[in-house]
């Protein structure tokens, strides 16, 4: 009976970590599409403008940003430098999550690996030179992940949406409905302080209201196809199972101790996944930190190396620049690991 209480406990803590990644997906999505336009007219070249953009591109949450970036940088339009910024710069879908678990730190880490990512890439541009590695990539062959600007507020058909809404449209709108009675009813937030329910309440109305208003075309192919049914299960899954397993492992290992004696083992292992390009693993890095097992440094390490799967479009299009990228990566990652190690940061 311990086992299936503590589970559930669990459960509605990747619950409400769930219903806060997806309605701050469907916002970005919008915003995305919205701006579109922007980052392709400004993103270009190599001077420091293209480095912020690329690191503002990064900061991001989500994987949009990034695969934004890797289309510009196989058309030639952003440097290799301004790519490595970006990816250094992203946490991927695993923002959304560290943003849910620990707001201002994740703020604080989201800020630091800009910065570093921005220095990282010009420093790249300047000694490294990839001009094999670009005569290698082919251009226009990447899916862009870039739309139409769309009009996503049709006023004289939003009574209509609301009247007789799809079933992609009742069924998020009814998601975010039993999120907010959930939070209000203190069911899924019982222990949150008034401002984190307040936000989540804000946040998941903003999201209601997008989901209520925006043409079908968008909800469909933006919201339903991309997020609710691509990026949603599997971050349920990967932070249940992720939550799940390091609380019983925290029950039956002493696996705090373990941690304690081989920081410098767990920094290489925190290097190593994340080489992976999928959104997940770096789940367990975030959920040790968050339980005070892991300095911030290894947290700060894993974050520039993993990039959820915003480099799987450049590992499709060229393995030899996926490598190169994870490369400096990597470097920079043990560079940053291994200093706050050495000042106990």
């Amino acid at each position: 009976m311990a086992v299936i209480i503590e589970t559930y406990h669990v459960f509605k803590h990747a619950i409400v970590i769930t219903g806060f990644v997806f309605v701050m997906m469907l916002v970005i999505e919008y915003i995305n599409v919205q701006s579109k336009g922007l980052w392709q007219k400004n993103l270009s070249g190599k001077s420091w403008k293209t480095y912020l953009l690329a690191g503002v591109l990064g900061a991001l949450p989500g994987c949009l940003g990034a695969f934004t970036a890797v289309a510009m940088f196989s058309h030639r339009l952003i440097s290799f430098g301004a790519i490595v910024t970006t990816m250094i710069a992203t946490s991927g879908d695993e923002a959304f999550v560290m943003f849910a678990m620990m707001p201002q730190k994740a703020l604080l880490l989201t800020g630091l690996i800009f910065v570093i990512g921005i220095l990282a890439g010009w420093l790249t541009d300047k000694f490294y030179d990839p001009s094999g590695l670009l005569s290698r990539l082919e251009e226009n062959e990447l899916p862009l992940h870039l739309e139409e600007k769309c009009d996503c507020f049709p006023r004289e058909k939003f009574f209509d949406f609301i009247l007789r809404p799809s079933m992609p449209r009742l069924a998020m709108a009814v998601i975010i409905l039993s999120l907010i009675l959930g939070v209000l009813t203190g069911m899924l937030s019982g222990g949150e302080a008034l401002w984190m329910k307040t936000t989540l309440v804000i946040t998941f109305l903003v999201s209601l209201f997008i989901v209520i208003s925006v043409p079908d075309h968008f909800l469909k192919e933006h919201l339903w196809n991309h997020i609710v049914k691509v990026h949603i299960p599997r971050i349920f899954l990967w932070t249940f199972g992720t939550l799940l397993v390091i609380h019983f492992m925290m029950d039956f290992i002493d696996i705090q101790s373990w941690i304690a004696s081989n920081m410098l083992w767990v920094l290489l292992i925190a290097l190593l996944v994340g080489i992976i390009p999928e959104s997940g693993p770096h789940l367990v890095f975030v959920t040790l930190f968050v339980q005070g097992h892991i300095p911030f440094s290894i947290l700060m390490a894993s974050s520039i190396v993993q990039d959820g799967h915003g480099m799987l479009p450049l590992l499709a299009e060229s393995k030899r620049g996926f490598v190169a990228v994870k490369g400096v990566n990597i470097l920079v990652g043990l560079l940053v690991g291994l200093s706050g190690l050495l000042i106990g940061f």
